[in-house]
């Protein structure tokens, strides 16, 4: 028999009597039990509470920070300009998880997330505001750690092919061979050239960089090779080339392909026997230099129409490097522009926080035939428009707010947006065979299957090939 009514009224199942409603000092307990930063303020911005976890992060006591202005115990980078507790008593509107960093006790910065929110009394009325805050010290620890991972050098990238690069790279600089490298231009070929220099034995000496298709052919030889006075007219005085400033280390050809036949035999010689005669002069000199070669045109094409020595593309062609388009590692492009946003920031004295959700839309989805070049410029135009915060859309340049104006889905794109449009090109560019797909996107062969069943490309795999799938043009069904 069910028990009598005194009986059910003490049975687990029902709650108690919740008595009294918690007390300030009960919430204040639980305030100080949490890992996150708490603090108020009242209408002048003075802080009228400060838990535990705000006083650690800060390494301010709350005695000393209760009846400050907030701004005095933060010195947040957007204190003075864009507060976002300000906002929000003015707005009304919440803010929440921005970025930001602050000056703790020992004025050293610290990196948090904060989010506000206004209080109100039981009428209603806005008495203050709120704002929590959490520590992203360890976050930034292993943003750093795998930015680390991904670098070699000045060489930024998570690509799988750029990987497999760094593995060789170590093992090329110490070698004294000549490198050819071949890429779009843009992709970073003087980049890549300096690095093999500084990881050398002759990292010391000297890193000497001429563009062979930014001269004409005669200036082209006196720069290479230099001349002695009287060479030709205005030749007043002997001018030592870029052959003889390299000396003891690396000389990096940029452009190779554009050199002229004739000068193609004097640098086939210089390679062979490693002497040059400088403008003019019927004495040899000596050349101990490391050649680097780089072009942005197919040389073995070039030699196959007769437009560049067969001889001379053998000598230079020991090691060839290629560097892929910016379009064929958009892995690539959100590592690239935190790298960038870092460096303006430094160079402006800025607090750029990074691309928003928007401006990051529109960079995945631009085909960047400036490549990495072409990706600075962008971001370095940005910084110009924007003052602080995020980097939105209307301060890209133009031609990449057409690529907004040209696609426009209905809400944005998330991650998984992104993702799926990646895993789209990605498996267009490589004819939709599976193994190598997941090699280019490094992953494992069942994750990508597995992928494309989430995102639904299953459905656009074409019956016969690639030219029959069709072109996404929206996060639904395919970004």
């Amino acid at each position: 028999m069910p028990g009598t009514p005194r009986e059910r009224s003490s049975s687990p199942l029902v709650s108690p009597d919740p008595g009294p409603p918690p007390s300030l000092e009960w919430a204040r307990t639980i305030l100080d039990s949490i890992a996150d930063g708490v603090f108020t303020v009242d209408p002048n911005f003075r802080i009228t509470f400060f838990n535990k976890a705000a006083e650690r992060i800060t390494g301010v006591p709350a005695q000393d920070a209760l009846g400050r202005p907030c701004c005095e115990v933060f010195r947040a980078n957007i204190c003075e300009t864009a507060c976002a507790l300000r906002h929000t008593m003015e707005t009304g509107k919440a803010v929440v998880e921005q970025a930001v960093a602050i000056l703790n006790a020992e004025n050293r910065e610290v990196p948090i997330s904060i989010s506000t929110a206004l209080l109100k009394d039981d009428a209603g009325r806005t008495v203050g505001g709120v704002e929590t805050f959490r520590d992203l010290t360890d976050v930034e620890t292993l943003r750093r750690e795998i930015h680390k991972k991904y670098r070699f050098g000045d060489i930024l990238s998570k690509a799988p092919a750029m990987q497999r690069l760094f593995t060789i790279l170590p093992q090329i600089a110490q070698s004294e061979s000549t490198v050819l490298i071949q890429g779009e231009s843009g992709t970073g070929k003087e980049v890549l050239a300096r690095t093999i220099h500084s990881l050398s034995r002759r990292a010391k000496g000297p890193f000497v960089a001429v563009n062979c298709g930014a001269l004409p052919d005669t200036l082209l030889e006196s720069e290479l090779f230099g001349h002695v006075a009287g060479a030709f007219t205005d030749a007043k005085r002997d001018r030592s080339g870029r052959f003889a400033l390299a000396e003891g280390g690396t000389l990096f050809l940029d452009e190779i392909g554009d050199v002229s036949a004739a000068l193609q035999v004097r640098l086939l010689r210089v390679l062979e026997e490693r002497v040059y005669e400088p403008l003019g002069s019927s004495k040899s000199c000596k050349a101990n230099v490391r050649i680097i070669a780089a072009s942005n045109k197919d040389l073995e094409q070039l030699v196959e129409e007769g437009l560049f020595r067969k001889d001379l593309f053998y000598r230079i062609n020991v090691v060839k490097l290629w560097l892929p388009p910016l379009s064929q590692r958009r892995e690539d492009i959100p590592l690239l522009v935190n790298h960038f946003v870092d460096r303006f920031n430094r160079l402006q004295n800025k607090k750029i926080y990074g691309l928003s959700h928007e401006a990051l839309q529109i960079f995945m989805t631009h085909d960047w035939p400036g490549n990495i070049r072409e990706l600075e410029n962008a971001v370095e135009h940005a910084f110009i428009l924007c003052r602080e915060g995020w980097i939105r859309p209307e301060h890209l340049p133009e031609h990449l707010q057409k690529v907004r104006a040209g696609f426009e889905p209905p809400r944005g794109w998330s991650l998984e947006d992104i993702e799926k449009r990646a895993i789209w090109e990605a498996l267009e560019r490589n004819q939709w065979k599976r193994m190598a797909t997941a090699r280019e996107l490094g992953i494992d062969k069942n994750t990508l299957r597995r992928k494309i069943l989430r995102h639904g490309l299953d459905s656009l795999i074409p019956p016969h090939g690639r030219k029959s799938s069709p072109t996404p043009h929206s996060p639904n069904p395919a970004p």
